[in-house]
């Protein structure tokens, strides 16, 4: 099993194919079934802490969403909200889980929200942590990069990783490492990952959460609203908003956490985690 001390290795070891493309995948553990959906601009590797701690009493699923990590796009598909719960619907059901808990972080919050209220996806329980559901959602940063995309798809690819390393150190509350902020950006290096970086920062939009926002009174699963208690970008009012929006919800912050609360404290999200799905 991957921990957070052998972070290098980190890969995804499954590759299964969707009708978007092709997913990187990886199962840990053993006991009631749980599936942790990264959002963005991360990947699974997100997860990497809190997957031990998880696994000794639940199987854990993790993916990289599609034309993110080390996860392929089809070259007709768009990595929007909508194509990823798709995506995660198909996964249920090729893992042959009938009613797995959900975990969804960021954009993850919109997928595993849709997947179950519009794709029917049935849960056991759902932890939406840090979540891009009740909108409008998107940061100034990806509103800029959403009205002149092809400024940023342009720019030299040198510029264009300076610009995203910045961004990714608002994300936690302690500083990363010099490995783990570059495991963060490795996806997107180079021009290809430059143009993968725009490719999702322009296919991420409301519209696809709007019908499950107006929907949210209709979930009946218990709910854990879990927040960073320091996130930048969506600030705690909104996760206040987003628990009294769900009849079930329960409300838990993380402490000395940033918006990637599992980063920052990944053993923290862990027991809250394992507590809620017990």
């Amino acid at each position: 099993m991957t921990t957070r001390t052998e972070a290098r290795t980190w890969r995804p070891d499954q590759r299964i194919r969707v009708s978007g493309g092709e997913v990187a995948a990886g199962v840990f553990g053993e006991g009631p079934p749980v599936v942790l959906v990264h959002g963005t601009p991360a990947w699974s590797y997100l997860w990497r802490g809190v997957v031990p701690l998880l696994a000794r009493e639940h199987t854990v699923h993790v993916w990289d969403l599609l034309g993110f990590g080390d996860s392929r796009l089809a070259p007709d598909a768009e990595p929007t909200i909508a194509r990823q719960a798709r995506t995660l619907a198909e996964l249920t059901e090729y893992w042959g889980l009938d009613t797995p808990s959900l975990v969804g972080h960021d954009i993850g919050g919109g997928i595993v929200t849709r997947a179950h209220l519009v794709e029917g996806v049935p849960v056991r329980r759902l932890a939406l942590m840090d979540a891009a559901v009740l909108g409008p959602w998107n940061t100034p940063f990806t509103e800029h990069q959403q009205r002149h995309a092809d400024v940023y798809r342009t720019m030299p690819a040198d510029i264009f990783g300076d610009l995203i390393a910045a961004r990714f150190r608002t994300a936690t509350h302690r500083p990363m490492s010099p490995e783990v902020a570059a495991a963060y950006l490795a996806p997107w290096a180079g021009h290809a990952g430059q143009q993968r970086w725009i490719d999702q920062v322009s296919a991420v939009s409301f519209e696809d959460t709007r019908e499950v926002m107006d929907r949210l009174d209709e979930i009946t699963a218990p709910t854990l609203v879990l927040w960073g208690d320091q996130d930048q970008w969506l600030d705690l009012t909104t996760a206040d908003r987003l628990a009294a929006a769900i009849p079930s919800a329960v409300r838990k912050n993380v402490p000395a956490a940033g918006h990637f609360a599992a980063e920052d404290n990944p053993r923290a999200v862990a027991e809250a985690l394992l507590r809620f799905l017990a």
